[in-house]
């Protein structure tokens, strides 16, 4: 079976577990204090805190910014239900606006149109499947209506925007490290920004309101990462470059491969990288091709085959697009990970276009 994802991991990794095991020092500590200095740098960004998973990191960013009851975030319906699920967190309400029906990115013209029909707090944009979100004009609807702008970046590690780095261009930023992502810590998340303010309060917040030994200032949460999570993310962290450039040649291979099939390929918009967590096509009998690529030992996936509007726990919010439901029912991500060799990903094309 050729799997959808293949975290990779060698003695590196396990040599950098091994020493923090001997240390006695398991939990929070000095690893992680360098693994997020070593990110912060990455990103090219002032401050990377260390988290337990994106969600956490979401929650907290949010909960930094002084999200909370009464307020509403504008976001994307086409995502992981744990970028909507987090604006619930801190009592907020999220709002939805369409997709760019190429790119599955928020769409800006949809954000301002929903944006001027709503008192919105926040903006919110997932840089979806690797592909860095349209920023500049959520940039500027966010400074035309004074909030602050969340990228969740959860799965686009070393994706840039017109030469910058996700994670370095909105109000602050959220990047998780499960295992299917394009780097893994095993479970854990990390944020990043360039504001000293966020950064003390997201400290704060994910260490119980801590201020000293025993001084809480505030209501918080146990949301740190452990020093064995850390060791191996900076061993990942130092592979990225190479797993980036691995994904892309595979998705390049791809695109070429199946240019001639009856589905869509990837879009890549001038000045927005694409790192390749997911590579996504459109497909008219995406159900049909799905189950011919499983017989035929190639674990595809659909990512997302439900808007989280459309989820039982968000049934009393109403969305306004069509977009966001077509790509729901037509997507159908293809391996594109590092542990592919030529052959598989020359039978991947071969089987997409015995059916498609």
């Amino acid at each position: 079976m050729i799997n959808i994802a293949d975290p990779s991991f060698d003695e590196a990794e396990k040599a950098a577990v091994t020493d923090v095991l001997d240390s006695g020092m398991i939990a929070d500590g000095e690893i992680v204090r360098s693994f997020e200095s070593e990110f912060a740098d990455y990103c090219n960004v002032s401050h990377g805190i260390a988290t337990s998973n994106g969600t956490s990191a979401l929650h907290a960013a949010l909960e930094a910014l002084g999200i909370g009851d009464g307020d509403t975030v504008l976001t994307t319906p086409f995502s992981f239900v744990a970028t909507a699920n987090s604006i619930q967190f801190t009592g907020a309400d999220p709002v939805f606006a369409d997709i760019d029906p190429e790119t599955y990115n928020l769409d800006p013209e949809a954000a301002a149109r929903v944006a001027r029909e709503v008192d919105v707090d926040a903006i919110m944009t997932v840089h979806l499947y690797g592909l860095a979100s349209d920023l500049d004009p959520l940039i500027d609807l966010a400074d035309d209506l004074d909030i602050p702008l969340i990228e969740d970046a959860a799965q686009a590690h070393g994706a840039s925007y017109n030469g910058r780095q996700v994670g370095s261009i909105g109000d602050i930023a959220c990047f998780s490290f499960y295992p299917t992502k394009n780097m893994t810590t095993g479970e854990g998340g990390m944020i990043t920004t360039n504001r000293d303010d966020l950064t003390n309060r997201v400290r704060r917040y994910i260490n119980h309101g801590r201020t000293g030994k025993y001084e809480h200032a505030e209501i918080g949460h146990n949301y740190r990462m452990t020093n064995i999570e850390a060791s191996i993310g900076r061993e990942q962290l130092a592979k990225l470059p190479n797993y980036i450039s691995e994904r892309c040649a595979n998705a390049s291979r791809l695109n070429s491969g199946l240019s001639e099939a009856s589905v869509v390929t990837p879009t890549t918009p001038t000045g927005c990288d694409h790192v390749y967590h997911q590579y996504t096509i459109r497909a008219p009998d995406r159900d049909g091709l799905n189950e011919h690529l499983e017989q035929n030992g190639i674990n595809a996936s659909v990512y997302y085959p439900r808007c989280i509007h459309e989820q039982p726990a968000y049934g009393d919010i109403t969305f306004q697009g069509t977009h966001a439901e077509v790509a729901a029912e037509t997507v159908l991500s293809l391996p594109v990970h590092p542990g592919l060799s030529k052959s598989d990903v020359d039978y991947i094309i071969k089987t997409v276009k015995n059916y498609a």
